[in-house]
């Protein structure tokens, strides 16, 4: 069972449980204080507005019990992803490393993107055979950044690109640090994302029919 927790200000914790349904993966949402990881096998942080985004984008809500709770589970090898919303929570926590800062245009970016995959040793990317998948962002805080270059290099998981793959300061939304759209833990089993997968697990909401973001949760499922 993955547990969806619901923050004051969280907004996409019904869209991420649909997709979750849809993919097959037993899923319940929890508001944050009633949180009990010892009941699930993993949790996801969904997107929106935790706390309203006061003084930094997620920095409230990973300072709650709730998020402690989650380090535990994490600690444990259980499953954690954060998307968009989420991940800022994550890098705010300390549960990855970096932070994310500002678009670099300032300006909320809300379209659907290219993605190259580079690590297919995590939750979601575990076996993936597709290289370029497609998935949409909306943020205004999505530009990743980490002083350890290496550390990035060696944990993206995700990089903006174009539909052909290729990787350039073109292809970059929002002025991420080598492009980087998502990130994981060592292990794979913690993994932030800014990119909706939600968004992009069904036909009708889709822009050309992706469903790629499906194809990423139906891996969660199989992890848990």
């Amino acid at each position: 069972m993955i547990a969806i927790v619901k923050f004051p200000g969280t907004t996409c914790e019904a869209d991420v449980y649909k997709a979750l349904m849809e993919a097959g993966v037993p899923t319940v949402i929890v508001k944050y204080k009633e949180f009990d990881p010892d009941k699930y096998n993993g949790v996801i942080l969904p997107g929106g507005f935790s706390f309203g985004d006061y003084l930094r984008a997620g920095s409230i809500a990973a300072s709650t019990e709730t998020i402690k709770k989650v380090k535990q589970m994490a600690e444990e090898g259980k499953i954690v992803i954060g998307i968009c919303n989420g991940f800022q929570i994550l890098v705010e926590s300390g549960l990855l490393k970096g932070a994310l800062l500002p678009n670099l245009k300032l300006r909320f970016i809300s379209k659907w993107v290219s993605l190259k995959v580079i690590r297919t040793d995590t939750v979601l990317t575990k076996g993936l055979d597709k290289k370029i998948i497609r998935m949409p962002i909306a943020h205004s805080e999505g530009r990743y950044y980490v002083d350890d270059v290496d550390y990035a290099k060696t944990n993206m998981v995700l990089q903006y690109c174009d539909e052909n793959g290729n990787v350039s300061e073109d292809t970059n939304p929002n002025g991420s640090l080598l492009n980087i759209a998502s990130i994981a833990n060592e292990e794979g089993n913690v993994i932030g994302m800014m990119p909706h997968p939600e968004r992009a697990s069904f036909k009708l909401t889709s822009v050309d029919g992706t469903v790629d973001g499906l194809i990423l949760l139906r891996r969660l499922g199989k992890w848990a």
